[in-house]
């Protein structure tokens, strides 16, 4: 049985150090309260993977966490830049960040050859691209029924997946629909995983296209509430638009960053 644990227990037992952790969510259930958590704690030397990274990874990278970055694309959606990411890596302010650039078809069958236990992924794509020249993990391998050359990558398994989703059952069974990403492929992938939901329920129902971690894939599971803020849970609450705009200007400059990280982070319980 996944273990009931509270965020902070959860971060402190789970996420060390050095460790390669992948924060998944996409366009929504975004595990934002287990990241700045993790601020909080004061990680360091972090490898950050996610398909896309958006203001959390802004905010850990911001805060000192991350020495290097595995992803597709980086941004803040719908509106533009992740500038403590862009400081990072022009400027090496609050450290170095390391890159390493792959195609979202690239990151997800990572993740896929990961949660099933093979050494690499084997794709088409990449072709006609410059990652080949800048990324080490990309390389090719000769099909041996048609002589095709395709793209090889390899798994990508992550010391602790965090992810949220909207609820769990009272044994840690998780329950998650709507809009998913490879949440499902990176806590199969990870040796350790967090997931915090929006509640705990006696018995899990039906919902049409949900997705269903049974119980003994799941380390932790952490009750928060409002965990995804400012994106969206479906069925829960909505996305906050002004909050992603906001970032921006926040963001823009180190002396209003670490401020807002002062009030809002590292002085929150």
């Amino acid at each position: 049985m996944a273990e009931l644990v509270g965020l902070a227990e959860g971060i402190a037992a789970l996420v060390h150090d050095g460790d390669t952790i992948a924060l998944e969510g996409f366009t929504h259930l975004i595990p934002v309260a287990a990241g700045q958590e993790i601020i909080r704690q004061g990680r360091r030397d972090l490898t950050l993977a996610r398909m896309t990274p958006d203001i959390v990874y802004d905010q850990m990278i911001g805060a000192g966490c991350a020495r290097r970055l595995v992803f597709a694309w980086g941004g803040n959606p719908g509106v533009g830049s992740l500038h403590r990411l862009r400081d990072a890596v022009e400027h090496g302010w609050p450290a170095p960040l390391e890159l390493e650039e792959h195609s979202h078809a690239g990151m997800a069958n990572r993740y896929a050859a990961g949660a099933s236990g093979l050494p690499f992924a084997v794709l088409r794509g990449y072709t006609g691209t410059d990652l080949v020249r800048h990324t080490t993990t990309l390389s090719t391998v000769t099909c041996p029924f048609t002589g095709e050359v395709l793209a090889a990558v390899p798994a990508l398994n992550p010391d602790v997946a965090v992810i949220h989703a909207q609820r769990a059952d009272r044994r840690g069974n998780v329950q998650l629909w709507g809009i998913t990403g490879v949440q499902k492929e990176a806590v199969l992938a990870a040796k350790r995983s967090l997931v915090t939901v929006e509640e705990v329920v006696d018995a899990l129902d039906r919902r049409p296209g949900a997705i269903v971690l049974p119980w003994w894939v799941v380390t932790a599971i952490a009750v928060t509430p409002g965990g995804a803020r400012p994106s969206y849970a479906q069925g829960y609450y909505d996305r906050d638009n002004r909050y992603y705009r906001d970032w921006d200007a926040i963001s823009r400059d180190r002396d209003s960053f670490t401020g807002w990280l002062d009030r809002h982070v590292v002085g929150v319980r």
